[in-house]
């Protein structure tokens, strides 16, 4: 069941969660800005904006985003933006992909390999699946910070796959949620230390 194009832009359709949201125009489309609220924490924790009314459990998430380091920010940030799903309701639990854009085009092979990454909140986050299988939960992409990017996950039971620059095949393959196949929740506009980050048509497949 295809829902609605979200109207992102209209900040009733969003509950924030330690991110400040605003209206504003990147690269020529009106679009969704993020940053991080000072009450945040980092890394990988809760810091989204939900879209309100949405549950989600099998599906697909569709989106045109753009991430950038924030002006402020040191140089080792990489501009963090993704998408958070099947958020339980008091946030405790979730899975996450999200974009590293300031990796895409590092000259440096092993950052380049770090451009898009899983986790899952709380236990699995990137830390822990980088430490203990390396590799397996983040991987290259070619990325441009502050460029629109478009992504689509597709989620089924304990699987998912993403999909970035409109591509057949998906560039991460996550054969194994960490929350297993029967978790279901919100979906969040996600991003991390560091970060201005920019959000566009939206869709939601329901399956």
């Amino acid at each position: 069941m295809q829902m609605p194009t979200f109207s992102i832009t209209d900040l009733a359709t969003l509950s924030p969660n330690h991110v400040i949201p605003s209206i504003t125009t990147h690269d020529g489309h009106k679009a969704l800005r993020l940053v991080l609220a000072p009450d945040a924490k980092t890394p990988d924790e809760p810091n989204f904006a939900i879209l309100k009314d949405v549950e989600m459990h099998n599906g697909t998430i569709e989106l045109w985003l753009a991430g950038r380091r924030a002006p402020d920010a040191p140089l080792e940030v990489r501009g963090f933006a993704g998408v958070a799903f099947r958020i339980a309701p008091d946030c405790a639990k979730f899975e996450c992909v999200y974009l590293r854009p300031d990796n895409g085009r590092a000259e440096d092979q092993l950052r380049r390999n770090r451009s898009i990454q899983y986790f899952s909140y709380p236990d699995y986050k990137f830390d822990r699946l980088r430490r203990e299988v390396p590799g397996q939960y983040e991987t290259y992409v070619d990325l441009v910070p502050g460029t629109w990017t478009q992504l689509r996950i597709v989620v089924d039971g304990a699987k998912a796959r993403v999909f970035v620059h409109d591509s057949e095949q998906p560039t991460l393959v996550v054969n194994d949620l960490k929350h297993g196949a029967d978790l279901r929740g919100s979906i969040g506009l996600y991003i991390d230390r560091g970060t201005e980050a920019f959000f566009r048509d939206l869709t939601v497949t329901l399956k």
